[in-house]
């Protein structure tokens, strides 16, 4: 009896050293897996910076949502003015970044030649613009693009339909092709869903400065409500936050862009047309980490999720559910690709 107890221990001991032996491995994963190298990703704000209430506060929520769900490791800068983005990319370059973002179109140049002298580092523009001369991206950049011209086609349709006037407009920040985009696809919807609709168009300027100027926005907003708009959407970055300000003094609406600007001035926000600048970055910092990164032109448009418009409770008392439902029905034709909306611009 005596034996037979000890073979049964002699037994035991033998299955938990073959557990502990099988066990070795996964504990090497996980010790390899915890001293893995964490990615470095750098990101320079656009004109406006972080606190636009837009632009760059959408592309700071990607790379925050990064932070937290990927373990990066996050540094950014904002420059005081526009000749300071190349520094500011040189810098975070120096710095061992593995991944450097540049938001918005006026850091394309920038990029183009950093990705040339940095071939070891990965980089991606929000809003690149690829150069007609160009030719081909570096192999090291990619090129983060949406299409606004359809997320603003949607918002063009809600404003006409909603519209008591019969009048709307569309204040634009800086005038270039990639804003006209914005102008193109709302006119193009508002005509679609109400051909008699009257479209006033203004822009703040024709510099970087124009995405930065709350005074112009109110002046060109306050000038269009005058002249009958009752609803006004922006592209103008924190210009924007001027439009809202005319809006609350007529008592009139606005749609808001980039991202959800209802809180900017509740009650008075009809919708805002939403471009998911987040998604973009998470994405192509996820796709880094996955040894998935591939350069050239990467669009977000209505179908993959990168642009939309804003629907929910706060704003339902605006929106009748027939108007809505127009809307829709516009929408998912834009999906299936039966109405195409023109660029207004060149990407």
């Amino acid at each position: 009896m005596q034996s037979t107890r000890k073979f049964y221990l002699i037994l035991g001991i033998l299955f938990v050293v073959h557990g502990l032996i099988l066990a070795l491995p996964s504990r090497r994963a996980e010790k390899a897996s915890a001293t893995a190298p964490t990615l470095k990703v750098g990101l320079v704000f656009d004109v406006g910076g972080r606190g636009d209430k837009s632009f760059n506060d959408a592309a700071y929520a990607g790379l925050e949502r990064a932070q937290k769900e990927l373990g990066i490791e996050a540094r950014y800068l904002e420059p005081s003015e526009g000749s300071d983005r190349e520094a500011a990319l040189r810098l975070l370059a120096s710095q061992g970044m593995d991944l450097l973002i540049g938001v918005g179109f006026i850091f394309t140049d920038d990029l183009t030649v950093l990705a040339r002298e940095y071939p070891h580092i990965h980089f991606a523009g929000v809003d690149y613009v690829v150069p007609e001369d160009l030719g081909q991206i570096p192999a090291n950049l990619a090129a983060l693009s949406f299409s606004e011209e359809e997320g603003s086609f949607l918002v063009g349709a809600l404003a006409a339909l909603r519209s008591q006037t019969g009048t709307i407009g569309f204040i634009g920040g800086m005038d270039i092709p990639l804003i006209k985009r914005f102008e193109a696809g709302y006119v193009k919807g508002a005509k679609t869903a109400r051909p008699d609709v009257h479209i006033l168009v203004h822009y703040a300027g024709v510099t970087g400065t124009a995405f930065k100027d709350p005074a112009k926005g109110k002046e060109l907003a306050s000038t269009q409500y005058g002249q009958g708009a009752d609803i006004i959407y922006h592209a103008s970055g924190s210009t924007g936050l001027g439009v809202f300000e005319a809006a609350r003094l007529y008592n009139k609406l606005a749609i808001g862009v980039d991202s959800d600007q209802h809180d900017e001035a509740p009650g008075f926000i009809l919708t805002s047309m939403v471009k998911r600048v987040d998604n973009a970055v998470y994405r192509i910092i996820d796709d880094t980490i996955q040894k998935k990164f591939s350069s050239g032109v990467h669009r977000f448009g209505l179908a993959e999720g990168g642009v939309d418009y804003i629907y929910d409770a706060r704003n339902q008392a605006l929106t009748p559910a027939p108007i809505r439902a127009k809307v829709e029905t516009l929408r998912q034709q834009l999906i299936n690709k039966q109405i195409t909306v023109p660029l207004g611009g060149k990407s």
